[in-house]
């Protein structure tokens, strides 16, 4: 393992935190625990017109909920902070001192429409659509006519206009970028704050982050990054840019591709876990078909050199499948706790439930043996609805099936009465007397618990029917047998 690995994530905080975000931390935070690292958080909210503490707030929530903790950064703190660079000033002014000093960057006094024009008049000539530099060497008159006539200067890198800048990366290998196509870079805006790439390339020397992982689309900032390593003699750390995450249709992923944001996934009852287990995999591969990663296993296994280069294709049918297995296996604490808000929406939950022991614990039996089929949290509480809510309707298909039989009058009787006669009301005595009765009166024991169970609970599925009537309790289930009895009669008379 290597030493001192120290790796970070850094957000924008001008909207909620996306699954493509969430990739990337989990790939850097994968890597430093693998490496016995450290996982530093870094707030990137230069962009103060569109930066919102909201946006903050829901970074760090979500990045709590799947369960990513960071070892420096807001909250917590460390020695390496402020930890938003909205604060971190200081560290780029001193910077950008030594870069003027040292006549490695330059006041630029153009304006955006003159910059544009000087490069349509380079496309006109055949020439890239540059900005030429200008500004590189104005004198000390044309600096003081500029400033009289209130320009408001950036601050550009001089960058070289030969050769070629090499990015080393260990997912891509070799990028080479002409330097011929870079031009001089803004590494201060007019308004005096510091750019995107100069602020991140200083705050990860200052931060001494030895790999940044991040994603693909950030490749192209590189070899601006690297001009300014090199210039302000700052040692490189390694670079690995991973896959993008693309739609379906291999377009970019947005909204219309359905959820993409942690919230919403959340909200739609996914796991955390589960999340994480599929993010894993959109990118990285453990060397085997193993689909359901515990994150100790992915510490254990992850290696950047085992990240894919091609784009990883969002699929949400196979988060719903990774979700569902996770539903069966975490323990039913963890599945009750991720529940209960969901159940609180629905009106399951009151006060007066959880202080009663025996309705407190038929309810985590419900999502117990609920679960089984459930993929998401969301349809966990849609299969739960007829423990709580009254049946008014029944399955189409179901009610053909089972409820337009010439004998189903007399089976409903017959489940009647046996509800009615069953001593102890667990799910053993009453499987039995079901059975019994069925080779008394010679009627297959599967007629009677269909008839049951769409009686119950409106569905033709669901869990064990002996278990199900259990649950319900001897009242409830005999009520809703005579409530369906009542029913089919009706049906029968009018038809």
């Amino acid at each position: 393992m290597t030493d001192n690995i120290r790796v970070r994530f850094a957000p924008s905080p001008t909207g909620d935190l996306h699954i493509g975000g969430v990739r990337t931390a989990l790939f850097n935070w994968l890597y430093a625990k693998h490496n016995n690292g450290q996982f530093i958080l870094r707030i990137e909210d230069t962009d103060s017109a569109r930066s919102t503490e909201a946006s903050t707030k829901q970074i760090l929530k979500a990045l709590e909920w799947v369960g990513l903790n960071w070892d420096e950064g807001p909250r917590i703190g460390g020695d390496r902070g402020p930890y938003f660079q909205s604060k971190r000033d200081d560290y780029y002014q001193k910077a950008l001192e030594y870069l003027l000093e040292n006549n490695r960057a330059y006041y630029c006094y153009c304006t955006p429409e003159e910059v544009e024009k000087l490069k349509k008049e380079a496309e006109k000539k055949g020439e890239q659509p540059l900005y030429p530099g200008r500004c590189r060497e104005l004198s000390l008159n044309e600096k003081k006519k500029f400033k009289e006539e209130g320009r408001k200067p950036v601050v550009r890198l001089r960058t070289p206009d030969t050769g070629y800048t090499i990015v080393k990366d260990i997912v891509r290998g070799k990028v080479s970028f002409d330097n011929r196509l870079q031009e001089d870079l803004i590494i201060v805006k007019s308004n005096g704050k510091p750019t995107y790439n100069f602020a991140c390339v200083v705050d990860d020397y200052q931060m001494s982050i030895t790999h940044i992982i991040r994603a693909e689309e950030h490749l192209s900032n590189t070899p601006k990054q690297l001009m300014l390593y090199q210039t302000l003699n700052y040692k490189v750390p390694e670079f690995a840019h991973v896959p993008m995450i693309l739609a379906p249709d291999r377009s970019k992923l947005s909204k219309r591709h359905g959820a993409t944001s942690v919230d919403e996934f959340k909200e739609e009852g996914y796991l955390p876990e589960a999340l994480i287990n599929y993010l894993l995999l959109l990118g990285w591969s453990p060397g085997n078909n193993e689909e359901i990663i515990s994150l100790e296993t992915a510490i254990k296994k992850f290696n950047l050199a085992d990240v894919s280069r091609t784009p990883a294709v969002y699929d949400t049918k196979k988060l719903t499948w990774i979700n569902g297995q996770y539903m069966n296996s975490l323990p039913l604490n963890k599945i009750i706790d991720r529940a209960i808000p969901f159940i609180k929406r629905a009106d399951f939950y009151s006060d007066e439930l959880f202080n009663n022991t025996a309705k407190k614990e038929r309810l985590f039996k419900i999502i117990d043996v609920v679960r089984e089929k459930s993929k998401t949290i969301t349809e966990l509480i849609d299969r739960m609805g007829y423990f709580y809510n009254e049946i008014n309707s029944y399955d189409e298909k179901g009610f053909k099936k089972h409820f337009t039989k010439e004998d189903t009058i007399a089976i409903l009787e017959n489940n009647i009465d046996c509800l009615k006669k069953v001593t102890l009301f667990n799910r053993e005595k009453i499987e039995e007397i079901y059975r019994q009765r069925s080779k008394e009166l010679g009627v297959q024991a599967a007629r009677m618990i269909h008839t049951t169970r769409l009686a119950l609970s409106g569905k033709t599925f669901g869990p064990g029917l002996f278990t199900l009537v259990e649950l319900m309790g001897r009242d409830k289930s005999i009520k809703r047998l005579e409530k369906a009895l009542a029913y089919v009669k009706k049906e029968t008379l009018y038809n």
